[in-house]
């Protein structure tokens, strides 16, 4: 990948984040509670998992369709992506997802006597939805991501059936949040639940260490029982 290619790739990167955070983060603060028409936690879910379908069918033939830290940790774990990229990456990720989170705030702040609430933020505890501890919420997540990463794995091996790879991603994260929305709200994607923590209430800041531990750790489990235990020779 030259130079040109791999700023495009960096771009796509970014746009795909920003979308992926405005979408689903955007459904949670804007939509979810609505009165009497709220989405819900299903809702909050299918907008998660539509933001990356889009995404990775616009997206993809350019960068790959990342837009998560830890899909891009895992791919280099699993022999699918270069290790010099991964910074690069990583940092307009980040960037990306800052950038959704600062449109959304100034969305949501929008109307006289707003309240933000908790912005879409990650927690455990006392700030989980469901009010799950940090073990729960670490195990949740390190779990949950490293499922996500065989099924980005698997969908995108070349045995898979072309042009349905973003379908089973997008179906998969879905089905995560469906699980995880009332432990943690859902991160699995430490550049998501950075972006918010900027904008929202002082604890998302304070727990958003176990948002990247978690998540990364995950991915690089799941990386490494795809290439040793269930990679074919081509993949």
């Amino acid at each position: 990948m030259n130079d040109s290619s791999f700023g495009k790739a960096l771009a796509a990167e970014f746009v795909g984040t920003f979308w992926l955070v405005f979408g689903g983060c955007g459904s949670a603060v804007l939509a979810a509670a609505f009165p009497q028409l709220g989405i819900g936690f299903a809702g909050v879910a299918l907008a998660f998992g539509l933001t990356v379908l889009t995404g990775a069918y616009a997206l993809g033939p350019i960068s790959g369709g990342h837009f998560n830290p830890a899909v891009s940790l895992g791919l280099t774990v699993a022999g699918r992506f270069s290790s010099s990229r991964l910074p690069g990456y990583v940092i307009v990720q980040v960037l990306g997802a800052a950038a959704a989170a600062a449109v959304l705030y100034l969305i949501a702040t929008g109307k006289s006597g707003a309240q933000i609430g908790g912005f879409a933020t990650n927690g455990y505890g006392e700030h989980s939805p469901g009010g799950y501890s940090m073990d729960a919420a670490l195990l949740t997540e390190v779990v949950l991501t490293a499922v996500f990463l065989v099924v980005i794995l698997g969908a995108t091996a070349r045995r898979s059936a072309a042009g349905f790879g973003a379908l089973a991603i997008g179906l998969c994260l879905t089905l995560i949040h469906l699980i995880s929305i009332p432990v943690t709200n859902t991160s699995v994607n430490p550049a998501r639940s950075t972006g918010v923590a900027l904008f929202g209430p002082a604890y998302a800041a304070s727990e958003l260490w176990l948002f990247w531990a978690a998540p990364l750790a995950g991915a690089v489990i799941g990386a490494l029982v795809w290439r040793l235990v269930l990679a074919g020779r081509d993949d």
